[in-house]
């Protein structure tokens, strides 16, 4: 099984990264009764049901995807960083277990840029990318 762990923030680009990532391991042989998609508010709750994942020792993958658009404050910055810093933190803890983990988190200036890199264009769309990022990982180093 693979789990994919969505923010609902961002909902229209979230969406399109969620589309992506789905294409992308539909295409590779992943059905999706063998994917798992769970919704949290926002980015920065993704570490945690990322390791909630991990820890039950179900999935062979764990995919994070979220979007953080910069805004007037500085509160990008700080989501932007714990964000990856709680992923990272996870990945390197749990490097030995059999799930793998796989960041699909934007962090764009603009609203513009998230919906570009979120499009129907596979070309650009990095849910698309993260999701063969995850297939690449399981089909050729995930032999545990």
């Amino acid at each position: 099984m693979i789990a994919i762990v969505i923010s609902t923030f961002n909902k229209p680009v979230t969406d399109g990264l969620l589309e992506g990532c789905l294409k992308s391991l539909n295409q590779n042989g992943y059905e999706n009764k063998k994917i798992e998609i769970f919704h949290v508010p926002g980015a920065f709750e993704l570490p945690a049901k990322v390791k909630h994942l991990v820890l039950s020792d179900k999935y062979i993958s764990v995919i994070a995807l979220g979007c953080i658009i910069k805004g007037e404050t500085d509160h990008y910055h700080y989501i932007s960083q714990s964000v990856t810093n709680g992923i990272m933190s996870i990945t390197l803890e749990f490097a030995n277990k059999s799930s793998s983990i796989f960041f699909g988190v934007l962090t764009c200036q603009t609203k513009e840029l998230a919906i570009a890199r979120s499009s129907h264009n596979l070309k650009n769309n990095k849910g698309y990318e993260i999701g063969l990022a995850a297939v690449n990982y399981i089909n050729n180093y995930n032999k545990s």
